[in-house]
């Protein structure tokens, strides 16, 4: 990722709640998991439609060089629209 595209990532990362939650995303209900490990340096968010099977994950890793996203099965720029998404649904 490039130096932009990572402060979006933090930007994005820090809107989304520790914990579970819910999350109306495109008009559907979406169950939102964040759980930060390691001192800060890891965090993972996982997501399901609720009443559905959709899923996704990942792990975001905050290094010396900015943050790393590891999507878990599924492309990264799905993962990055999912957060924009989630981080608009939190923000309001």
């Amino acid at each position: 990722m490039d130096g932009s595209r990572d402060q979006e990532l933090d930007a994005l990362i820090e809107r989304i709640p520790e914990g579970w939650s819910r999350a109306q995303i495109a008009g559907r209900s979406w169950g939102v998991t964040r759980t930060t490990r390691a001192g800060g340096k890891v965090i993972s968010v996982d997501a399901e439609r609720l009443g559905d099977t959709e899923q996704l994950g990942a792990n975001v890793w905050i290094t010396s060089e900015g943050a790393i996203l590891r999507p878990c099965e599924v492309p990264e720029e799905k993962v990055m629209q999912f957060l924009r998404a989630a981080a608009t649904a939190f923000s309001a």
